[in-house]
């Protein structure tokens, strides 16, 4: 918003230079959230709780494992949806279809996760809506995004998948982009909600995945970055460089109420939205299988929970104590902070792996 009501004054603002660089408002964004963030967490954490009474926010079969959790409020992800929405129309270039696209999967998909969360906080139970609505709902709001993508995108990518490790090779996937690029970004929001399952574990991997993308963003958005790299040129997409930043500083700003013991819970609301607009970079940037190795703990999670629902149902037999996969190391033993800070060191060397990519290529 800033950059558009300033862009008219030209050369002759002198500070509309430093808005000209990215690298200036990603920066911005990032502190902007992060305020934000520790602005309205006191007064939205009293609120959650205010709503929630005596309903349930933990799933039947961790009661007992995690009843001294009982009373914490969920749906703290909405202060995450608030300070990154806030940032990226503040900081970010509002005529650029890539933001808004992003914006729209985000917010759609949080408003799932807030109609799913607002049930637990008033209900008694901590079911929220169907599981047939909600996916639905968020494979409509992907189907619009993914029309929308290619409608934008460059012809010779708009129906392209890269290939990681490969210089400059894309698969050409014609009318099947549509659903795939729907799954990836459906797949990525459910991804980031099994995992979502203990104080600070799905946060932290968001912030590194965000912060990579934002990377990737600039870089893909670069003609002389991405020719270099020979990663795909797709104009306009460094502006969500500004997104990424905000999703960066707005995840610190939630960690320090969501630290062990945690003070609130994402829920759905935040789960959902990081996870689904993740999806929708990796689409927008041609790199939907690097998010699966920057992503990998996320994909670990929800492999995990296949891998145990599949098993039980041919054999009988279980493959995990519990799914998904942090439940399993928790009881083998793991204390809940150890198995946190353990699954974030997995997480950054993923992420380190997948960006690897933008040079083997």
């Amino acid at each position: 918003m800033l950059y558009n009501l300033l862009a008219p004054l030209g050369d002759d603002f002198i500070f509309f230079n430093l808005f000209r660089y990215l690298t200036f408002r990603t920066g911005c964004a990032i502190m902007t959230a992060l305020v934000i963030c520790f602005l309205i967490g006191p007064g939205m954490i009293r609120w959650l709780k205010s709503k929630q009474g005596s309903a349930s926010n933990i799933r039947e079969y961790l009661e007992e494992a995690h009843a001294k959790k009982a009373g914490t409020p969920t749906m703290g992800g909405l202060m995450v949806l608030i300070s990154v929405t806030i940032s990226t129309l503040l900081w970010a270039d509002l005529s650029n279809h890539y933001v808004w696209i992003a914006l729209m999967v985000m917010v759609g998909f949080g408003l799932i996760g807030f109609g799913d969360d607002y049930l637990k906080l008033t209900k008694k139970n901590s079911k929220g809506l169907s599981g047939k609505l909600k996916l639905v709902a968020q494979v409509s709001i992907g189907l619009i995004a993914t029309l929308w993508i290619m409608h934008v995108a460059p012809e010779t990518l708009n129906h392209h998948v890269a290939i990681p490790f490969f210089k400059s090779l894309f698969l050409n996937l014609g009318w099947f982009f549509i659903p795939w690029a729907v799954v990836v970004m459906v797949g990525a929001s459910n991804a980031v909600n099994l995992t979502d399952g203990l104080d600070g574990l799905a946060i932290v991997p968001v912030a590194i995945a965000a912060a990579c993308f934002g990377l990737i963003a600039y870089l893909v958005g670069n003609a002389i970055y991405s020719n270099y790299l020979q990663i795909p040129f797709v104009p306009g997409t460094g502006e969500l460089a500004i997104l990424c930043g905000a999703l960066v500083g707005a995840a610190m700003g939630f960690l320090w109420y969501n630290a062990p013991p945690a003070m609130v819970f994402m829920g759905d609301t935040g789960s959902l939205s990081m996870g689904g607009v993740l999806g929708a970079m990796a689409v927008i940037t041609k790199h939907e299988l690097v998010l699966a190795i920057i992503g990998g703990l996320f994909v670990l999670e929800t492999v995990s929970v296949i891998v145990q629902v599949a098993s039980f149902k041919l054999t009988g037999k279980r493959v995990f104590r519990m799914a998904p996969l942090h439940h399993h190391y928790e009881k083998k033993g793991w204390s809940e902070p150890t198995v946190v800070i353990r699954f974030w060191i997995i997480a950054v060397i993923l992420a380190l792996i997948g960006l690897s990519t933008l040079k083997l290529r």
